[in-house]
């Protein structure tokens, strides 16, 4: 489903959150922040490089860490730290670590480091398993609408997107 926000973005809205309420998901307050932190660490503390590497999401350690786009992030080694440090866009997940399902549906909704998808080089992390359920049925086109909605949301707290989103931002996948 792909609508440019209008007089029915209200209806949308209200519809796309009722039907994520209903599949288990809980509606959290928003951040001003463009990075789903928590303490101020992305990822939970989770080592990203570690998604692409060991193919699992594993703990990292505050004394290997990095500063990117604003949040810290924490590694196992040093040599994770070191890759992510030479390379950050290409370990950071996508839209700040939000759920990507969420970003695509206009809103911000912390993502879960437990629920991940490495696609086409790129970390996506999701609220959680039935969440995911739903963002596996299109990830292309749920992509396309995080990655055409990301800009529009970036730095506007979710509490004000629940309101209504920004011009521009479409619903769902593309």
């Amino acid at each position: 489903m792909v609508r440019n926000c209008s007089q029915s973005r209200r209806k949308l809205i209200a519809g796309a959150v009722l039907a994520l309420a209903s599949m288990g998901m809980a509606l959290p307050a928003g951040a001003v922040t463009e990075n789903s932190l928590k303490d101020g660490v992305a990822v939970q503390g989770y080592d990203v490089v570690t998604y692409f590497k060991a193919s699992k999401p594993t703990r990292g350690d505050a004394q290997y860490s990095a500063q990117y786009d604003g949040a810290t992030y924490h590694f196992a080694t040093a040599a994770n730290r070191d890759a992510f440090k030479a390379s950050p866009a290409k370990f950071a997940p996508a839209y700040g670590g939000y759920c990507a399902f969420g970003t695509a549906m206009g809103r911000k909704f912390p993502g879960d480091p437990m629920v991940w998808k490495v696609r086409d080089g790129k970390l996506y992390l999701n609220l959680n398993k039935n969440i995911q359920a739903k963002w596996n049925e299109n990830i292309p086109g749920f992509i396309r609408g995080a990655d055409n909605n990301w800009p529009r949301i970036r730095s506007v707290a979710d509490a004000d997107l629940k309101q209504g989103p920004p011009d521009g931002v479409t619903i769902g996948a593309q």
